[in-house]
Parts: C-alpha cells; structure tokens; sequence
C-alpha cells in the first residue's frame, strides 16, 4: 500500500464530533484475482461530511458497495460504531441506519413517486408519513409529481427521488454515489443544497463525487483514491488548496 498524504491533523468541525460512525481497517476487496482496493483505512464521525474522491476506477464505487455489504472484503474490516458489519447481507444493514443511494439511481420506473418512497420504508411494519412529509419538504418537485411514475420524471428528479426514497428509511449514515453524474449545473447545485441540509438535520454522508470542487466545498474531510489506495486525506479545505489535486481533478496547472 503507498504511503497516505495526511495533510493535517483533521480538526473538528461545528455539527460533527469525535463519534466514531463508520471506519474501515485495512480493507482489501478483490474481483476475482484482481485486487480493486488495496488495504485501504478510511474513518467517518458522526455528523461529517467526508468526500471520496479519485478518478474512473480509483475504487469509489467498489468502496462503498463493501460498505453497503453488496461485496464482501477478502481482507480487513467494516466496522459500524464499533460493530462489525463486513459479512451481513445488504438489505439487513439498512437496519443498522445505512442507506445508500447507488450510481445511475436505480429508481422503479413504473412505480409512482409515493410508491418508491414507501418502499424505502421497507423496513418499517408502516410509512411515517410525518418522514413523507420531510421529503416532500425536502424536494418539492417530488411533492409535486407524487402520482407520476418514475420512469417519466428528469434525470435530476430521478437522483431527488433515488435520495429521497433512502432518507424513507431515516439512515443515520447515507452513501451518496456520483449524485451530480449527468446532471445540468444549475441541479447540481441544488442536489448539493439539499444534501448541505439533510447534513445539518442530522444524516452523516459519505459522499462518492468526480466533482471536486462541489464535493469538497461542502466536505468537513476528504479521501483521494487512486487505484484502490488512499493517495491523500485530510481537512477537505487543505485538498481544494492543494495544487496536486487542483491539477489533477480541476484542470488546473500545478502552482
């Protein structure tokens, strides 16, 4: 494994604290032979907004899909306040207050916008429709279309339903991947707005984003990948700064 570029000690940000939430320890996943993450450690607090960063094939979406239990580590560990988590099948850890809303959204398209939501409150015995109303809230686009079938909405409000229809499940940690892919600026913006404000209500985030300067403007802290290694971490205003990741994720010339 390289050597990780901690660029300072992580400091402590207003609405997060010293509460350990999620930490992987040496965590190694293969695809068959071939090694995809390679013994990565990787920690998340309550409260945070961590960024994972890097480019195609870095890892990102393998590292959350282990963390989510949809692939298992060949080595190291997954670790959930304090609890093993590596090993439990995906669908029961959305019991342990993860949600996870995965590339390419993956909504139902033939589904309305108020069946998708209820089904992320699957694993409730009913709807909370005080939690509904927090969505709608949240996205009043949804609130809007709430009869519409899915497949009919825009790709922006495809990624607003695919997150609102985790929060359903009322996670304490959300896993966001690649929310801003394929999406026009001014969406993007407001998807980030939205997850700056389902952070300040409470839901730690784990955000997997190509979008640097976006991500890392909203991150408390930040990891790089590259080629299933942590090439750098820390505060994330000390990696916008940084020439080596303004050059390679910004486009911009080295300082």
């Amino acid at each position: 494994m390289s050597t990780t570029t901690e660029l300072q000690k992580d400091a402590g940000t207003a609405g997060t604290s010293e509460e350990t939430l999620l930490e992987l320890e040496s965590m190694r996943v293969f695809y068959g032979a071939i090694e995809a993450i390679k013994g990565i450690d990787l920690t998340v607090r309550k409260g945070e907004i961590v960024a994972l960063l890097g480019g195609n094939g870095a890892g990102k979406t393998t590292t959350l899909r282990t963390i989510s239990g949809m692939l298992q580590p060949r080595h190291g560990q997954v670790l959930y306040r304090g609890e093993r988590i590596d090993g439990i099948k995906s669908h029961e850890l959305v019991q342990f207050g993860i949600g996870h809303v995965p590339e390419g959204r993956r909504v139902f398209s033939t589904m309305t916008v108020r069946e998708n939501l209820e089904m992320g409150a699957y694993r409730f015995s009913s709807v909370d429709s005080a939690e509904m109303d927090r969505v709608f809230t949240l996205f009043p686009r949804l609130a809007e279309r709430r009869s519409q079938q899915a497949g009919t909405l825009s790709g922006g409000e495809q990624q607003m339903l695919a997150i609102g229809r985790a929060l359903m499940g009322k996670p304490e940690l959300l896993l966001l991947d690649e929310p801003s892919m394929g999406l026009a600026p001014l969406i993007v913006q407001q998807i980030f707005e939205i997850i700056e404000e389902i952070n300040k209500q409470g839901t730690t985030v784990l955000l997997v984003e190509q979008n640097a300067t976006q991500a890392l403007g909203l991150a408390n802290r930040g990891y790089v990948l590259e080629t299933g290694e942590v090439a750098m971490s820390g505060p994330a205003a000390d990696l916008l700064a940084d020439s080596r990741i303004r050059e390679a994720y910004l486009g911009e010339g080295a300082a």
